[in-house]
């Protein structure tokens, strides 16, 4: 199959408009509904359900892993501009009461997103982890313990934040979803007070 080289931009620095907007959105909507639906659809597959052309269908998504990114980027919604401008613990409580609500609102999207990618293997096993790392580093960032500390914690905190740890909580445990956040956030809490006694301060 003859792939284009050139690839449609879906950066904040260059919105798609138009005809392209549409495309781009179809695309995303199609593959989540397939997902949902118990499928595990390429990107070819997914361009002709949508009923777009291949060639076309691979200038937005090169990879699989490209169009389950722009899958897990629309379900996040507002997650993705989050910052509510508290600073201190106050920011990784806040981080996670926002973000929690919305994994559950949009959970069969989010599980099917993550059977997909490790359905697709570690080439493409690429879930949210851009999104993660960001919020994360965003809510710790003014935490007052040392920068390697620091960065030891933030990747803690990403076994307790995510799909990942609300599949763990609700399937193993069997937690609604106020337990669930609950018990994500104290584990979260923990691991802050862990880092700070560990080593607080610059």
């Amino acid at each position: 199959m003859d792939v284009p080289s050139q690839r449609v931009e879906t950066t904040d620095a260059q919105p798609l408009k138009g005809a392209a907007a549409r495309t781009h959105a179809l695309m995303v909507t199609t593959a989540r509904d397939m997902m949902r639906a118990g499928q595990s659809p390429s990107v070819s597959e997914v361009a002709e359900a949508a009923g777009v052309s291949r060639s076309t269908a691979y200038r937005y998504f090169p990879t699989l892993a490209d169009m389950l990114r722009a899958v897990v980027a629309e379900a996040l919604g507002p997650i993705l501009e989050w910052d509510d401008g508290t600073t201190g613990e106050a920011r990784v409580d806040d981080l996670y009461r926002t973000a929690f609500p919305r994994l559950f609102e949009h959970e069969a999207t989010f599980r099917a997103a993550l059977r997909q990618s490790l359905d697709a293997g570690a080439e493409d096993s690429t879930l949210g982890r851009g999104h993660r790392r960001a919020l994360l580093q965003s809510a710790t960032r003014d935490l007052d313990i040392a920068p390697d500390d620091r960065a030891r914690l933030t990747r803690a905190l990403s076994l307790t934040f995510g799909i990942e740890a609300m599949v763990v909580l609700k399937d193993i445990w069997g937690l609604d979803e106020d337990e669930a956040l609950e018990t994500a956030l104290w584990a979260a809490q923990a691991m802050i007070a862990a880092a700070q006694r560990n080593g607080g301060g610059q």
